[in-house]
């Protein structure tokens, strides 16, 4: 097997690693790199800290192991290797009238990145996480067999290879229930909202199985909490739209493109594009699913510096006061970058370390600027004072003792992973950083 050593980073291209790397195209090649000893497994890189980051060592890029394996039309359940991506499954499957049960905001994602993850989507208040619509997992071991693993066979590995960041084994396939779609559109209803009780209020109201906030993270005072509320549903009509024509940044943006006055002016434009009265369009569902892949290493816009995410969730009860709090911080702050997301999450989780708990999310982006570690490590403090907890998917900052006390199943998970990777060979920056697998 081929080898190549090189600098490589998360999505938010603030934390890097130099490391070798792998791409095997087949299972035999990859079992064969395991005999040389275990290492962790990556995907596309859309994780935007360190969890697919292994400084000084080896990785095995999972990208080229990407077939279909099988599908059954009656049950819609889709068996495929973990280095396709959710894009191409809706690609391929949507004109036959399937889709993912849940999809998170990139298409870019591969499938063993969304287990890992348990990612989240836009429905996750009506279909929980990305983990729960997981059947079975072909999962190799550091010793080089493979398990079928199942939520009833093998419950509490299961649960702690969902969302587990790699740690139990690389994920050779999976099995995931698909569900009907009647249409390749969405019918989507867009409402502007004025305050931030008004945004809270409507989440709460909303029947939609999709919804999700664009949020005005600039905004203070009277108007606190202003944006933007898409609801949607799964069209019954429309043909097929082209595949779009995608642009890309071709080089790193000057830091003024995200200086406080031009987001600001773009936020103000943004929120009034909607009318008062809201209206309704059809959006071709990878357009709504996945807004920003139209536009190729976007990332690029925050400069060569890179950028952090910061992503919570609050529990209910203290949601409101904890959010208030967080806006009046971010728009003092003059940081924040024109995405901001605002969500209701249903109780769905898939494993141990699974982000998702019933409440509010918000997911906010900051340039990479000094003052920006400062502003998120406040941010994490309010999330963990309110009992939230932060996504390890988006985090670069975060300390392991502020994690230790969001997780309630750490222990579990980390008793879980020791069993089968006792050598730890499977641990990432992240793992290492958040001390995610130490005993106590």
């Amino acid at each position: 097997m081929r080898w190549k050593t090189d600098e490589y980073s998360g999505w938010g291209r603030v934390l890097r690693a130099t490391g070798e790397r792998a791409r095997p195209e087949k299972t035999n090649a990859l079992k064969a790199i395991l005999r040389e000893g275990g290492l962790p497994a990556i995907g596309n890189l859309r994780s935007y800290g360190d969890a697919a980051l292994n400084s000084g060592g080896r990785a095995v890029d999972m990208t080229r192991l990407d077939r279909l394996l099988a599908f059954d039309p009656e049950t819609g359940i889709l068996e495929a290797e973990a280095g396709v991506t959710i894009g191409e499954i809706l690609r391929l499957f949507l004109p036959k009238g399937w889709i993912p049960a849940v999809m998170p905001g990139t298409g870019f994602a591969t499938l063993g990145g969304c287990i890992g993850h348990d990612v989240h989507g836009k429905n996750h208040h009506v279909a929980g996480s990305f983990g729960q619509h997981v059947t079975r997992i072909d999962l190799l071991g550091t010793n080089g067999r493979v398990r079928r693993i199942t939520p009833e066979g093998n419950p509490d590995l299961f649960r702690a290879t969902i969302g587990g960041m790699g740690q139990t084994g690389i994920i050779l396939s999976a099995a995931i229930r698909m569900i009907p779609a009647t249409s390749p559109l969405m019918d989507l209803r867009e409402s502007r909202i004025d305050t931030l009780a008004e945004f809270i209020a409507m989440l709460d109201a909303s029947t939609a199985t999709y919804c999700v906030g664009w949020i005005d993270a600039t905004a203070k005072g009277a108007t606190l909490g202003r944006g933007i509320l898409e609801e949607a549903e799964i069209g019954s009509h429309g043909q097929m739209p082209k595949a779009p024509r995608h642009k890309s940044v071709p080089f790193n943006a000057p830091g003024f493109l995200l200086s406080s006055p031009v987001v600001r002016a773009f936020n103000h434009l943004y929120f009034r594009r909607v009318p008062v009265g809201g209206r309704r369009l059809d959006r071709a569902m990878a357009d709504f699913f996945f807004p920003l892949d139209k536009v190729h290493d976007w990332n690029r816009l925050y400069g060569k510096s890179g950028f952090h995410q910061f992503q919570c969730v609050l529990p209910e009860a203290p949601a409101r006061e904890a959010l208030a709090k967080m806006l009046e911080q971010i728009a003092r702050s003059r940081l924040a970058s024109p995405l901001a997301v605002l969500k209701k999450l249903g109780p769905g989780r898939g494993g141990m370390m699974s982000f998702p708990m019933e409440g509010f999310t918000l997911a906010v982006d900051f340039p990479n600027r000094p003052a920006s570690a400062g502003l998120i490590r406040e941010l994490g403090d309010i999330a963990a004072d309110a009992g939230g907890r932060i996504y390890l998917a988006k985090d670069a900052l975060a300390s392991a003792a502020t994690i230790a006390g969001m997780y309630d199943e750490r222990e579990a998970f980390a008793a879980a992973a020791n069993a089968v990777d006792p050598a730890h060979a499977l641990e990432t920056d992240l793992t290492r950083r958040l001390k995610l697998r130490d005993a106590t």
